[in-house]
This record gives structure tokens, sequence and C-alpha cells, in this order.
């Protein structure tokens, strides 16, 4: 049996099975591999095609069609092509708009690892990281940090000591340290990535040079981080999937300044595992581990077990998250309210319509 033509960009037989449908209309499956300005590129059975999006750009920032989505696109000939709809998606990463709304922003579809790039260029934000890694556990992907610019750290022990410092930060978590100008960890982490894979991070902290190191060849451009605060520049500034040449397929994103929790508190418990492990061993069932009697998790603070730190940032990251979910619950309730008295005026409407008609 041959081989599919989309199997390097991830088809398989549950894929083949939900397209069926769509088959027997003629229409053709496609990977995403780029959206912008109402197009998006996708890679067919016949090769790559510019599809209009007119079809699957809803009001709703969770639905749009993004990189990464399986595509149900016209077939190879017609002009203009559209995306008529995309595949149910396994997996989708999602972040909050900004810290004034409440929607959320898909980031990348369908997505099996996602990399968490850190530069070791600059002194390590662990609470980033755990924001970073509540995003990753919620979206359905297994979360790998790399530790970008090792060449940059003067010795082993102090990588090594850095490693273990994200280590505690991040649980159930591989961490590498790997230096892509030297082309140090590289190939561990090429090993790791089978599938499709993310790369997210701040800007500066060398995705860029890292998909090249990954890719095998200058692909993404690379801009130098600037000296005066250690920041970059968006060298890349839309969402790319690429195929890797150990087999699966990557997607680029661009830096990320604001990483908003959105609907994450699965997330936040998966990167707060031990936290939640001790409130199991709490009197209260609804124990606030703030100064109830019999709480695991003080007496585990008091005697050095869970570092202080860990504690903060979990209460921090669980407080933004529920803000979110009440400004989300109001801001439906309002709509729901907009949308019954928009029916209830068209409804009197049509009953001043009736009554003209019989009078």
């Amino acid at each position: 049996m041959s081989r599919h033509p989309l199997a390097d960009f991830g088809w398989d037989d549950d894929w083949a099975a939900a397209f069926a449908p769509y088959a027997a209309q003629g229409l053709v499956p496609g990977r995403v591999v780029r959206v912008d300005r109402g197009q998006c590129d996708i890679v067919t059975p016949e090769g790559p095609v510019r599809a209009d999006t007119e079809f699957v750009t809803p009001h709703d920032p969770l639905r749009v069609i993004c990189t990464g989505d399986w595509a149900v696109v016209d077939a190879d000939g017609c002009d203009p092509c559209y995306v008529r709809t995309y595949l149910p998606r396994r997996t989708s990463f999602v972040r909050s708009t900004s810290s004034k709304r409440s929607e959320g922003q898909i980031l990348a579809a369908n997505v099996d690892h996602a990399v968490i790039a850190v530069s070791l260029a600059a002194e390590l934000d662990l609470g980033r990281i755990e924001r970073f890694l509540a995003l990753a556990w919620e979206s359905g992907a297994q979360p790998v940090v790399v530790l970008t610019k090792a060449d940059l750290v003067p010795d082993a022990a102090t990588t090594a000591h850095l490693v273990s410092d994200v280590e505690t930060a991040a649980p159930g978590v591989q961490v590498l340290a790997v230096s892509a100008e030297q082309g140090h960890g590289i190939d561990v982490l090429g090993a790791v990535l089978d599938g499709t894979s993310v790369l997210l991070g701040q800007s500066g902290a060398g995705k860029s040079t890292l998909a090249n190191a990954l890719l095998g060849a200058d692909v993404m451009d690379v801009h130098a981080v600037r000296d005066v605060d250690g920041k970059g520049r968006h060298t890349t500034t839309t969402r790319n999937l690429l195929v890797l040449p150990t087999g699966g397929v990557l997607i680029d994103t661009p830096g990320l300044r604001g990483v908003g929790l959105f609907d994450a508190e699965a997330g936040v418990g998966q990167v707060f595992s031990e936290i939640e492990a001790l409130a199991q061993g709490c009197r209260f069932h609804d124990c606030a581990h703030d100064a109830e009697p019999g709480c695991a998790v003080l007496a585990a603070l008091d005697d050095g077990t869970l570092p202080p730190r860990r504690l903060d940032s979990y209460r921090k990251l669980l407080r933004e998250n529920q803000r979110l979910a009440a400004r989300t619950d109001a801001r439906l309730r309002d709509e729901m309210r907009r949308v019954w008295k928009m029916r209830g005026a068209q409804g009197r409407a049509a009953m001043e319509a009736k009554r003209g008609r019989l009078g």
C-alpha cells in the first residue's frame, strides 16, 4: 500500500475517517501551514495551494482557522479556492487575548508537543515558565522546556544547576539545555519531537535559531538580541508549519510578550501537581491553604518540603484564571441578554405586523 502524500505532515487513519464525508463531496484535505490576511497556505495531496478563509473566520477567535488545522479545501483547479471547513481539533494551544479581555486566542492546533524555549542569556523567570507550562498542559500537548544559548553559561556545573531549578518548576516535564549555535543537545531534542510540535517563548529566546538547527537549514530569519535588555525583535511574525528532517513537523510562532491564562485550571493543577497531591491530605476538602487548621499544604511549607515561591506562584495563577473565568461568565450572560432582547424586539415587531395585516 502506497504512503499517503500527507503522511509527513501527520495524516493518519483517524484523520482519514474524519475526512471521509467530505471526500464523498469531491473536496480534498490539507494541513494549514500559514494563515495571513484572510488567506492561508495549505499543503494538499496535489501540492501547496493558497485558499480563501471566508467560510472559516467566525467572530469567535477560538474558532478561526489556524496553523496546524486540517482543512477541507475545494478540489484542485478551483478558482478561487476556498477552505470550506476544518476537521475537529485533537488539541489546541490557547492563551487569553489580553489581561483586560475574556476572549481566548488560538495559537496552534493539533499539537503533540509544546516546546517552551527559555534563554539562558537572561535570568531565569520560573513564574513565566510555570505560566507557559499551564497553557501547554491545558492544550492537551506534552510540554518540553528547552533552555537555549547554553554556550553562554560559563561551566557545566552552572548549567546543571539551572536545569535542576527549572525541573523543580516543571514536574513531569523533560528539561533540556541546548546550544543551537554549537549544535549541542539538538539531536536529543530532535529525537523527542515526533508528531506535531509548537515552538513557544519570548522574543529573544532563540526560537528561530533553534528552529533552523532542528531543520538543518537557515529557513527562519534570525535577528540579534539587544544588549541593553536582552530582548529580541519579532523575527517570526506569523505561525509557520515546517517539516522536520527527523520526522514530524514544527510550528514556529512569534515571540509572546503576554501569556495570559485562558480556562487553564486543569493545566495549573498539572504544573503544581505536588501541591494538588498535598491538598488531598488537608482536613477540609475546600481548604484554601491560607490559615485553616490541619492544612497539609501549610505543613509542607513550614517544614521546608514546599518552597514558598511555588505556593505563591500557584495562588497567583489560580486567582488569575478565576478572574478570567468570572469575566467570561459575565460576558456570556451579557451576550445572552442581548440575544433575548433582540429576539423579544423581533417578536414584538412580528406581532405588530400580523395585527396590521389582520386589521
